[in-house]
Protein backbone atom coordinates (compact mmCIF):
# COMPACT_ATOMS: atom_id res chain seq x y z
CA UNK A 1 0.00 0.00 0.00
CA UNK A 2 1.22 3.13 -0.86
CA UNK A 3 2.27 5.92 1.79
CA UNK A 4 -0.35 8.22 0.75
CA UNK A 5 -2.94 5.84 0.96
CA UNK A 6 -1.84 4.66 4.30
CA UNK A 7 -1.51 8.56 5.64
CA UNK A 8 -5.19 8.66 4.32
CA UNK A 9 -6.88 5.91 6.30
CA UNK A 10 -4.58 6.97 9.80
CA UNK A 11 -6.19 9.87 9.07
CA UNK A 12 -9.32 8.26 9.14
CA UNK A 13 -8.67 6.38 12.05
CA UNK A 14 -7.60 9.15 14.28
CA UNK A 15 -10.34 10.85 13.34
CA UNK A 16 -12.60 8.05 14.55
CA UNK A 17 -10.43 7.25 17.17
CA UNK A 18 -11.04 11.10 18.59
CA UNK A 19 -14.73 10.99 18.13
CA UNK A 20 -15.06 8.07 20.14
CA UNK A 21 -12.43 8.97 23.38
CA UNK A 22 -14.69 12.58 23.25
CA UNK A 23 -18.20 10.03 23.29
CA UNK A 24 -19.61 10.23 20.19
CA UNK A 25 -21.94 7.46 18.87
CA UNK A 26 -20.90 5.23 16.97
CA UNK A 27 -22.51 5.60 14.22
CA UNK A 28 -21.00 8.78 13.91
CA UNK A 29 -17.65 7.61 14.30
CA UNK A 30 -18.08 4.71 11.60
CA UNK A 31 -19.35 7.18 9.17
CA UNK A 32 -16.47 9.50 9.80
CA UNK A 33 -13.91 7.06 8.57
CA UNK A 34 -15.74 5.87 5.89
CA UNK A 35 -16.62 9.67 4.29
CA UNK A 36 -12.77 10.88 4.87
CA UNK A 37 -11.40 7.62 3.05
CA UNK A 38 -13.97 7.92 0.63
CA UNK A 39 -13.38 12.09 -0.06
CA UNK A 40 -9.38 11.29 -0.77
CA UNK A 41 -9.98 8.38 -3.18
CA UNK A 42 -9.90 5.23 -1.41
CA UNK A 43 -13.19 2.96 -2.23
CA UNK A 44 -12.44 -0.31 -0.56
CA UNK A 45 -12.16 -0.02 3.46
CA UNK A 46 -14.60 -1.19 5.89
CA UNK A 47 -14.59 -0.28 9.21
CA UNK A 48 -16.04 -1.65 12.49
CA UNK A 49 -16.73 0.24 15.60
CA UNK A 50 -17.51 -0.30 18.82
CA UNK A 51 -17.52 1.59 22.08
CA UNK A 52 -14.29 0.52 22.94
CA UNK A 53 -12.36 -0.19 19.69
CA UNK A 54 -12.19 0.59 15.98
CA UNK A 55 -11.09 -1.96 13.12
CA UNK A 56 -10.50 -0.73 9.82
CA UNK A 57 -9.57 -2.12 6.99
CA UNK A 58 -8.95 -1.26 3.14
CA UNK A 59 -7.65 -2.25 -0.32
CA UNK A 60 -5.91 -0.52 -2.20
CA UNK A 61 -5.57 -1.04 -6.40
CA UNK A 62 -2.10 -3.32 -6.04
CA UNK A 63 -4.15 -5.14 -3.98
CA UNK A 64 -2.59 -4.39 -0.88
CA UNK A 65 -4.36 -4.99 2.61
CA UNK A 66 -4.47 -2.38 5.13
CA UNK A 67 -5.40 -3.23 8.51
CA UNK A 68 -5.39 -1.53 11.58
CA UNK A 69 -6.96 -2.11 15.15
CA UNK A 70 -7.26 0.53 17.98
CA UNK A 71 -8.15 0.24 21.35
CA UNK A 72 -10.09 3.30 23.27
CA UNK A 73 -11.14 3.07 26.92
CA UNK A 74 -14.45 4.73 27.82
CA UNK A 75 -14.18 8.52 28.92
CA UNK A 76 -15.47 11.61 29.87
CA UNK A 77 -18.40 12.95 27.24
CA UNK A 78 -16.24 16.12 25.15
CA UNK A 79 -19.17 17.69 22.56
CA UNK A 80 -17.38 20.61 21.87
CA UNK A 81 -14.74 18.50 20.07
CA UNK A 82 -17.29 16.35 18.57
CA UNK A 83 -18.78 18.89 16.72
CA UNK A 84 -15.08 20.03 15.91
CA UNK A 85 -14.37 16.74 13.87
CA UNK A 86 -17.96 16.76 12.58
CA UNK A 87 -17.36 19.81 10.74
CA UNK A 88 -13.87 18.65 9.67
CA UNK A 89 -15.29 15.67 7.89
CA UNK A 90 -18.12 17.91 6.05
CA UNK A 91 -15.24 20.38 5.18
CA UNK A 92 -13.01 17.58 3.82
CA UNK A 93 -15.75 16.02 1.79
CA UNK A 94 -16.28 19.63 -0.26
CA UNK A 95 -12.16 19.44 -0.82
CA UNK A 96 -10.87 22.12 1.72
CA UNK A 97 -8.34 20.45 3.08
CA UNK A 98 -5.01 18.06 1.81
CA UNK A 99 -4.28 15.62 3.82
CA UNK A 100 -1.72 17.20 5.56
CA UNK A 101 -3.81 20.17 6.32
CA UNK A 102 -6.41 17.93 7.46
CA UNK A 103 -4.14 16.24 10.17
CA UNK A 104 -3.23 19.51 11.29
CA UNK A 105 -6.80 20.61 11.98
CA UNK A 106 -7.13 17.20 13.54
CA UNK A 107 -4.16 17.70 15.42
CA UNK A 108 -5.25 21.12 17.10
CA UNK A 109 -9.03 19.34 17.67
CA UNK A 110 -7.10 16.83 19.93
CA UNK A 111 -5.56 19.66 21.56
CA UNK A 112 -8.78 22.01 22.92
CA UNK A 113 -8.87 22.23 25.94
CA UNK A 114 -11.62 20.99 28.21
CA UNK A 115 -13.81 23.28 30.24
CA UNK A 116 -11.85 25.46 32.83
CA UNK A 117 -12.63 23.39 36.80
CA UNK A 118 -14.30 26.39 37.82
CA UNK A 119 -16.91 26.70 35.06
CA UNK A 120 -17.63 23.05 35.72
CA UNK A 121 -17.91 23.52 39.61
CA UNK A 122 -20.14 26.06 38.89
CA UNK A 123 -22.19 24.24 36.33
CA UNK A 124 -22.78 21.67 38.89
CA UNK A 125 -24.03 23.71 41.13
CA UNK A 126 -26.81 25.43 38.80
CA UNK A 127 -27.81 22.07 37.18
CA UNK A 128 -27.99 20.56 40.83
CA UNK A 129 -30.77 23.64 41.61
CA UNK A 130 -32.47 23.71 38.22
CA UNK A 131 -33.26 20.26 38.65
CA UNK A 132 -34.38 20.67 42.42
CA UNK A 133 -36.50 23.46 41.39
CA UNK A 134 -38.26 21.24 38.64
CA UNK A 135 -38.54 18.13 40.63
CA UNK A 136 -40.73 20.15 43.11
CA UNK A 137 -38.40 22.23 45.40
CA UNK A 138 -38.81 25.91 46.32
CA UNK A 139 -36.19 28.68 46.22
CA UNK A 140 -34.58 27.82 49.44
CA UNK A 141 -34.00 24.45 48.06
CA UNK A 142 -32.92 24.96 45.13
CA UNK A 143 -30.30 27.21 47.22
CA UNK A 144 -29.09 24.09 48.84
CA UNK A 145 -28.87 21.85 46.27
CA UNK A 146 -26.70 24.10 44.70
CA UNK A 147 -24.46 24.83 47.05
CA UNK A 148 -24.49 20.63 47.50
CA UNK A 149 -23.57 20.45 44.05
CA UNK A 150 -21.15 22.95 43.90
CA UNK A 151 -19.21 21.34 46.77
CA UNK A 152 -19.44 17.77 45.03
CA UNK A 153 -17.85 18.82 41.93
CA UNK A 154 -14.96 20.53 44.08
CA UNK A 155 -14.09 17.73 45.50
CA UNK A 156 -14.64 15.09 42.26
CA UNK A 157 -11.92 18.00 40.32
CA UNK A 158 -10.08 17.48 43.00
CA UNK A 159 -9.88 14.20 42.99
CA UNK A 160 -9.86 13.87 38.96
CA UNK A 161 -6.15 15.85 39.48
CA UNK A 162 -4.29 12.84 41.64
CA UNK A 163 -2.07 11.59 40.03
CA UNK A 164 -3.20 8.19 40.91
CA UNK A 165 -6.49 7.63 38.76
CA UNK A 166 -9.91 6.89 40.54
CA UNK A 167 -11.72 4.22 39.09
CA UNK A 168 -15.32 5.33 37.76
CA UNK A 169 -17.00 3.36 41.13
CA UNK A 170 -15.18 4.49 43.40
CA UNK A 171 -15.47 7.95 42.05
CA UNK A 172 -19.04 7.84 41.81
CA UNK A 173 -19.89 6.11 44.77
CA UNK A 174 -17.54 9.10 46.72
CA UNK A 175 -20.00 11.43 44.49
CA UNK A 176 -23.11 9.64 45.81
CA UNK A 177 -21.97 9.79 49.36
CA UNK A 178 -20.74 13.20 49.61
CA UNK A 179 -24.01 14.59 47.73
CA UNK A 180 -26.32 12.92 50.41
CA UNK A 181 -23.77 13.99 53.21
CA UNK A 182 -24.16 17.62 52.04
CA UNK A 183 -27.84 17.51 51.44
CA UNK A 184 -28.39 16.88 54.97
CA UNK A 185 -26.09 18.93 56.38
CA UNK A 186 -27.61 21.74 54.51
CA UNK A 187 -31.37 21.26 55.24
CA UNK A 188 -30.04 20.32 59.19
CA UNK A 189 -28.84 24.05 58.63
CA UNK A 190 -32.39 25.24 57.61
CA UNK A 191 -31.47 25.98 53.96
CA UNK A 192 -34.67 24.43 52.50
CA UNK A 193 -37.44 22.27 53.39
CA UNK A 194 -38.11 19.51 50.86
CA UNK A 195 -35.37 17.03 51.65
CA UNK A 196 -36.31 14.99 48.73
CA UNK A 197 -35.76 17.46 46.11
CA UNK A 198 -32.64 18.88 47.74
CA UNK A 199 -31.45 15.30 47.92
CA UNK A 200 -31.64 14.69 44.08
CA UNK A 201 -30.49 17.71 43.15
CA UNK A 202 -27.30 17.50 44.56
CA UNK A 203 -26.43 13.96 42.74
CA UNK A 204 -27.77 14.42 39.36
CA UNK A 205 -24.21 16.28 38.40
CA UNK A 206 -22.98 12.45 38.85
CA UNK A 207 -26.03 10.67 36.38
CA UNK A 208 -23.72 9.83 33.12
CA UNK A 209 -26.86 11.38 30.80
CA UNK A 210 -24.43 11.33 27.83
CA UNK A 211 -23.89 7.37 28.09
CA UNK A 212 -27.19 6.86 28.42
CA UNK A 213 -28.44 8.16 25.48
CA UNK A 214 -25.70 6.80 22.96
CA UNK A 215 -26.49 3.79 24.42
CA UNK A 216 -30.35 4.29 23.63
CA UNK A 217 -29.15 5.35 20.07
CA UNK A 218 -26.96 2.69 19.47
CA UNK A 219 -29.54 0.23 20.27
CA UNK A 220 -32.28 1.70 17.88
CA UNK A 221 -29.50 0.96 15.16
CA UNK A 222 -29.04 -1.99 15.89
CA UNK A 223 -25.50 -2.13 17.49
CA UNK A 224 -26.35 -4.13 20.20
CA UNK A 225 -23.00 -4.67 21.33
CA UNK A 226 -21.80 -1.14 21.28
CA UNK A 227 -25.23 0.05 22.92
CA UNK A 228 -24.64 -3.00 25.54
CA UNK A 229 -21.43 -1.79 26.77
CA UNK A 230 -22.52 1.97 27.19
CA UNK A 231 -25.48 0.66 29.17
CA UNK A 232 -23.29 -1.43 31.21
CA UNK A 233 -21.10 1.35 31.54
CA UNK A 234 -24.17 3.48 33.12
CA UNK A 235 -25.79 1.20 35.26
CA UNK A 236 -22.30 0.77 36.85
CA UNK A 237 -22.45 4.38 37.41
CA UNK A 238 -25.50 4.65 38.52
CA UNK A 239 -24.80 1.57 41.25
CA UNK A 240 -22.03 3.54 42.37
CA UNK A 241 -24.01 6.64 42.87
CA UNK A 242 -26.85 5.22 44.89
CA UNK A 243 -24.12 2.76 46.95
CA UNK A 244 -22.78 5.80 47.74
CA UNK A 245 -25.92 7.48 49.04
CA UNK A 246 -26.66 4.07 51.03
CA UNK A 247 -24.09 3.91 52.50
CA UNK A 248 -24.28 7.17 53.95
CA UNK A 249 -27.15 6.44 55.35
CA UNK A 250 -26.03 3.36 56.82
CA UNK A 251 -23.56 5.27 58.50
CA UNK A 252 -25.68 8.29 59.42
CA UNK A 253 -28.06 6.32 60.97
CA UNK A 254 -26.20 3.34 63.04
CA UNK A 255 -23.59 6.17 63.90
CA UNK A 256 -25.97 9.40 65.28
CA UNK A 257 -29.26 7.41 64.83
CA UNK A 258 -30.50 10.24 62.14
CA UNK A 259 -31.26 12.83 64.95
CA UNK A 260 -30.54 15.38 61.90
CA UNK A 261 -33.35 14.16 60.28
Amino acid sequence: MESRDKQILDLAMEAGKTLLDAGAEIFRAEETIQRIAKAYGIEKSSAFVMSTGIFLTAESKGQDIYAQVKHIPINSARLNRVAAVNQLSREIVEGRYTVEEAWEQLEAIKQMPGKRDFTRILASGVGSASFCYVLGGGIWDAAAAFLSGFLLYVLLVALEKREKRTSKIVLNLMGGFWGSFLAVVFYRLGVGENYGSILVGSIMPLVPGVSFVNSIRDFADGDYIGGGVRMLDTLLVALGIALGVGLMYMLYYKVIGGILL
